[in-house]
């Protein structure tokens, strides 16, 4: 006998495995839209540190942080709308689609620009993720 069989043989006398009934990938408490608000502060927050100094080599390094941070901002936003929101979700937020749409181009947008303007529109945006998070628990 395999080890392979031996330890799934093993397993199936150990416990049997048991249905398990959640609205999201896990159950409740696994995702929250403060993840991506928190890399949306350190983009801004990236935006004003580079108009904040002349030197050359720590604007360099306020832009290469500030995409980083974009790029978790998309992530933390992505992994919500595919792993948390489902359709039902959808008759309490019928924005959402939309919603989702203008944050994570919100985000790629804040890679064009060291404008904290966009910073903040980014934040303004995820703040209504937010919303939209706590709606659909309700």
């Amino acid at each position: 006998m395999s080890l392979l069989s031996r330890l799934l043989t093993f397993a199936d006398r150990v416990s049997a495995p048991r249905p398990v009934h959640a609205h999201c990938d896990l159950p409740c408490g696994v995702y929250n839209p403060l993840q991506a608000r928190i890399e949306a502060e350190s983009v801004k927050a990236c935006m004003e540190k580079f108009h904040g100094s002349d030197d050359p080599e720590f604007k360099l390094r306020s832009v290469v942080i500030k995409e980083e941070r974009a790029e978790l901002v998309k992530h933390h936003l992505w992994v919500l709308w595919t792993d948390y929101f489902k359709p039902e979700h959808l008759a309490k937020v019928p924005e959402l689609h939309d919603l989702f749409w203008r944050a994570t181009k919100k985000a790629g947008e804040t890679k064009k620009t060291n404008d904290p303007a966009v910073g903040q529109q980014l934040l303004d945006l995820c703040d209504e993720v937010g919303a939209a998070f706590a709606a659909s628990k309700k």
